[in-house]
Formats: C-alpha cells, structure tokens, sequence
C-alpha cells in the first residue's frame, strides 16, 4: 500500500481517516432523521430514520458510523455492487434508496464533506452527486498523487493512493472552503476547482482530465 507523502494539516482524507473519530456529538448525529420530502416511511419516535436503518441493516452495514458506510461503499468492487441500493452522497448526507423504493437519509460530519474523484485520460461521465453503488471511472485501481490546496495556500491533502475499481477515490474535506485539486499519474496531470460552500455543491469530480 503507498504511503501519504505529506499531509500539512489534520484533514480528513478517506486514507488518513482511521485517525479521525468523530466526536461523541457526531456519533448520535449519525443517526438523527432528516425526512426526504414524501418519503413513505416515518421517523422513530426515537428520532432515527428507520428506512436508512433498515437499508443498511439489509446490506450487512448495521453499527457503522456514516463515514464508514461511504467508505465501505465506495472501496467495494465493481462486481460485488448491490443491485438493490442506490447511495448518493450529497454534501449534507448519504441518501439511501432501495429497490422498494423505500428513502433514508444519513448526516454527513457537520464540518466535512465527502467528494469522490474520478480522473480520466479519455472517457468520462457527467455527474453531480457520487453515487457510491453506479459510478464507474475509467482509471480503475491506478496510483495517483492526489493534492488539495486551500485558496489560501494552505496545502490540506498530499498523497499517492490507488484509485478503488470504480476508478474514483475519495477525501473528506472541510465545509466552507474553495480549493484547487490536483492529480498526477503516469506523468500526466490535471487540476479543477471544487467547493463546499453550498449544499448543491458536486460531491462527483468527473470533469478531471489529465494531459
């Protein structure tokens, strides 16, 4: 496994976070209700969304934290996708959707946002939101170096990963910023800008080509 070349500040890249515990707040945030708009199924009383619950627990993914969940999930080959789970990671939360239709919803971290990037030398696909069980790359399992730089400067991701087979890797990065990311493979590279600023901010970087 490659190692993180240089990380300058304690972000949460999906490499590094293992070392990143969410706090106790976070852990019971993980599981409060957030209602999908006509959504069938209602909250517990307890206050946890019951159809997300019962997604995972359907799919093996019961007990995890929500990190943990968009992880596994996109660190899964290509082969082993569920047919019968749809999970899209908006900036707020990972949307859970079943093949009987059933819609849960999942908080993110309140000061990080999960983006998942795909770089690519000639094929690609238009997307906003990173559906963690459909999207497909066209770098499968390639090594990359992956940087993040602040407009301010500041270094906040450098390291060499491989790509998961679905040909994106994924960082948390912290709300409330604008930053430049760059990749390099093979002795290409490429850069685009990304946010996390808005709740429709894209949380897919598919529009990475590298030259």
């Amino acid at each position: 496994m490659n190692q993180p070349l240089r990380t300058t500040t304690p972000v949460l890249s999906a490499s590094r976070r293992r070392r990143w515990k969410p706090s106790t707040a976070f852990a019971a945030l993980a599981v409060a209700a957030i209602a999908l708009a006509g959504c069938a199924a209602s909250p517990s009383p307890t206050g946890v969304d019951s159809a997300a619950q019962e997604i995972l627990a359907a799919h093996g993914l019961t007990g995890l934290e929500v990190g943990d969940v968009v992880e596994r999930l996109d660190a899964m080959p290509v082969a082993d996708r569920p047919a019968d789970l749809l999970a899209s990671v908006e900036p707020d939360a990972l949307v859970l959707r079943d093949a009987n239709g059933r819609e849960g919803r999942l908080p993110l971290p309140r000061d990080a946002v999960y983006i998942s990037v795909a770089p690519f030398r000639d094929q690609t696909h238009e997307c906003h939101f990173h559906s963690l069980t459909t999207c497909i790359g066209e770098l499968s399992d390639t090594e990359v170096r992956i940087t993040l730089t602040a407009a301010d400067g500041t270094v906040l991701v450098d390291e060499t990963r491989r790509t998961h087979d679905n040909g994106f890797t994924g960082l948390w990065v912290p709300r409330g910023i604008e930053a430049t990311l760059s990749v390099e493979s093979a002795g290409f590279t490429g850069a685009v800008p990304i946010s996390t600023t808005s709740p429709d901010d894209p949380t897919c970087i598919t529009d990475l080509q590298l030259l």
